[in-house]
């Protein structure tokens, strides 16, 4: 088919939905390419919600849970080869390969244009083209992020409808002329005339690239998560991190935390885990300590900016929740339990219960029987495999979270008091430790390690590096990157600028039990860090950094040993000494373009530890 026989191209009655002539040539241009059965410009609207999560059903994509416990909710199961971000095939194709660095996949951009170009020829064909128009951050927002993804999968444009602000208002603020990034996405997997289609199309080929000097993504191959919903980490990480170097303001996994003292004064955390590493658990706490109180206004991603008043304010530019199911609970996190309870939630690669339900470990009350993520019947104590995938994943609008932050939606964002870094280490790193410097703190982060989790491809456990939570995310060179958090450090006030601190829950002790309860408690951790910024807490001077005792932290009511406490927080001269090889090691790795004031710190780190 020719542009001009496509259906829906120039919108259902024949009028473009915009006016915006370089959209509108793109869309035309891929139609022409990947030959899709018709064009739909989606709306956002509840209508359109409806008629796709219908189509979902009938396709076997979706099953619609019971309206009484879930209500407008679905779950979906991904092909079992479709699970998780893969690293190994993400690229960043910078027109010079020293520009992507040694932590990302490059391709010369000419090169892997040709290669996807023909993957891309006819691979919508039998299927319909869907235009999504999204914004990341709110609408309102001086300078908004736009952004366009063309997709053939049903499941994305309800998901972003989730995830992003999606829809005519972003259309309509694009006007006829706004930049927007360009985010092109096929499930790869074209349909010839009467060929029955499947469940979850994919294909076996998958790219995920970014042309960060262009601001394009190209997705080819996967349905699944952050590799198809392209304003997620694609945009809002990868091409945003671009962005943000250009821009002077950065582009961080992080959540964005308000914690609210009992004096009622409110304080702003950003926090930098890697996935699955107890984000969304901390973005959505319940502080155990009486008084404090928190709100959350995100928990994945931070964009942050220097105000005028010099200090630096975050804002969240998503607009749902992608949490990971396993292992939460009513206890564990039950504002996100509260969150998905309220609906309008899908469900992706969890257990199905008898009544219509959904299920996966670590979830209160055991059924005796599931349909498994795979489909199959699963029988409590006999089924060999989990009946959730363990990277699982929950898909719910930020605006049903009970404790969402009243300014989460406010474009000028909010003003960060500390930043946080933290892994998941069962030995060396102290529960809490205090950054000495700005600069000291950028160290801290550069360094930043944790045991790899389920949330992307590899050996589960094996313990990597992890610069500021976004070794995957980086869109450009990882050097680059953390001379532009040191560069943030030196043309700002350092009397404004946030107070850097690393955490880890996940410490344990010699028979391998936690030693730390996390979750509600961690609010004892930040009440200290708190307390510091507002300098009104102690804290012992050790060569990592300033810690505190189990005494100096508030433990009234704590069912836990102050010795299996003051055991967390202990820092071992000799286990930091065995450290030091794995980061002089990292350092080579990352190469040349390592700043000297983050080797600078390492030389002191080096001296205070003797």
């Amino acid at each position: 088919m020719t542009s001009a026989t496509i259906p829906g191209l120039n919108g259902t009655d024949g009028t473009p939905p915009t006016e915006h002539s370089e959209l509108l040539a793109w869309v035309k241009e891929v139609a022409e390419l990947t030959q899709p059965d018709r064009v739909v410009f989606a709306d956002g609207s509840d209508a359109e919600w409806d008629r796709l999560t219908s189509q979902l059903v009938d396709a076997g994509t979706f099953t619609k849970l019971n309206e009484e416990k879930k209500p407008n909710s679905f779950l979906g199961n991904s092909d079992p080869s479709d699970v998780a971000r893969v690293e190994s095939r993400t690229y960043i194709c910078s027109r010079e390969e020293i520009d992507a660095g040694p932590t990302n996949n490059w391709m010369d951009p000419t090169e892997m244009r040709s290669i996807m170009t023909e993957l891309y020829r006819g691979s919508m064909r039998g299927r319909t083209m869907y235009v999504v128009p999204f914004c990341m951050g709110p609408l309102g927002a001086d300078d908004p992020k736009l952004g366009v993804e063309i997709t053939d999968s049903e499941y994305v444009v309800v998901s972003m409808r989730i995830m992003t602000r999606m829809g005519s208002a972003a259309l309509e603020k694009m006007g006829t002329d706004k930049p927007f990034v360009k985010a092109l996405h096929s499930v790869g997997a074209p349909l010839e005339e009467d060929q029955a289609d499947v469940p979850w199309p994919c294909n076996d080929t998958k790219y995920i690239t970014h042309f960060p000097e262009d601001r394009e993504i190209w997705s080819y191959g996967s349905g699944y998560g952050g590799n198809a919903l392209l304003g997620k980490k694609c945009y809002s990480l990868r091409i945003a991190s671009a962005m943000a170097h250009d821009e002077g303001w950065l582009a961080e996994h992080m959540l964005i935390l308000k914690l609210i003292s009992p004096e009622d004064k409110a304080y702003y955390v950003a926090a930098a885990f890697p996935s699955a590493c107890g984000k969304t658990n901390l973005a959505m706490i319940q502080p155990t300590i009486p008084g404090w109180r928190a709100e959350t206004l995100g928990d994945d991603i931070a964009w942050m900016r220097f105000g005028e008043d010099g200090r630096l304010y975050a804002v969240n530019p998503e607009y749902g929740f992608f949490g990971v199911a396993p292992g939460t609970n009513w206890s564990s996190n039950p504002n996100a339990m509260k969150t998905i309870e309220a609906g309008n939630t899908l469900f992706t690669n969890v257990a199905k219960t008898d009544d219509g339900d959904v299920w996966w470990e670590g979830l209160e009350g055991e059924p005796d029987h599931l349909t498994d993520w795979k489909g199959r019947d699963w029988v409590l104590r006999e089924s060999e495999e989990k009946a959730a995938h363990p990277n699982s994943r929950y898909c719910t609008p930020m605006s049903q979270c009970p404790i969402l932050a009243p300014e989460w939606d406010d474009p000028q964002g909010v003003p960060i008091s500390a930043i946080l870094f933290g892994g998941r280490r069962k030995s060396t790193i102290p529960l809490v430790t205090e950054s000495l410097s700005w600069q000291h703190g950028v160290f801290m982060g550069a360094t930043m390690s944790s045991e790899q989790t389920a949330a992307a491809e590899g050996k589960v456990g094996s313990v990597r590096r992890d610069p500021m939570a976004m070794l995957p995310f980086i869109g450009y060179n990882v050097g680059d990157y953390i001379a532009h958090w040191g560069n943030i450090g030196k043309n700002a006030d350092a009397d404004k600028l946030p107070k850097i601190f690393y955490v880890n829950w996940f410490r344990r002790g010699e028979d391998g039990r936690f030693l730390w309860p996390g979750f509600g408690e961690n609010s004892r951790v930040l009440e200290w860090i708190v307390n510091r910024i507002d300098g009104n807490a102690a804290a012992e001077s050790t060569p990592v950094g300033n810690v505190p005792t189990a005494a100096q932290i508030n433990l009234e009511g704590l069912d836990v040993a102050p010795a299996d406490v003051d055991e967390s927080l202990r820092v071992d001269v000799e286990e930091w000494k065995q450290e030091i090889p794995l980061i002089e090691e990292w350092f080579e790795f990352l190469g040349e373009k390592v700043p000297s004031s983050v080797r600078d710190e390492f030389e002191a780190l080096k001296q205070r530890l003797g």
